[in-house]
């Protein structure tokens, strides 16, 4: 019977168990992993640049007008470079209040929801 090298065996089984680490679900970091997280990190951070006291206009810069049912007041918005991330956003409206449908660019930010996933909404 053949000996086996103790070197041989020992890069053999460091072969397998690199092998069975890159199989395991969230133990391997590729490249387009880290794209992906640097990328969603770039989105949070300009989300979080609207809060509450920033104009219409300013939401404007980041994000667009979903469809769906919305007022003067509440409306659903999506962000531009990817229409899945959506926040719900709440104004007070200021000016003239005999118009209740024209959503004037100075409303101000009440209140903005933290940011989501969804389909899109086309009516």
């Amino acid at each position: 019977m053949r000996k086996i090298s103790p070197i041989l065996l020992l890069l053999v089984a460091t072969a397998i168990v690199s092998s069975a680490q890159r199989s395991i679900p969230g133990r391997q970091s590729s490249e387009m992993d880290v794209e992906h997280t640097k990328w969603i990190d770039g989105v949070m951070r300009s989300i979080l640049t609207i809060k509450p006291g920033a104009t219409r206009k300013d939401l404007l810069t980041i994000f667009t007008e979903e469809g769906g049912i919305s007022s003067r007041t509440h409306r659903k918005y999506v962000y531009k470079q990817c229409p899945y991330i959506k926040v719900d956003v709440e104004f007070a409206p200021i000016g003239k209040q005999d118009q209740p449908f024209i959503e004037m660019p100075e409303y101000k930010v009440i209140t903005i929801s933290r940011p989501y996933l969804e389909y899109g909404i086309f009516d």
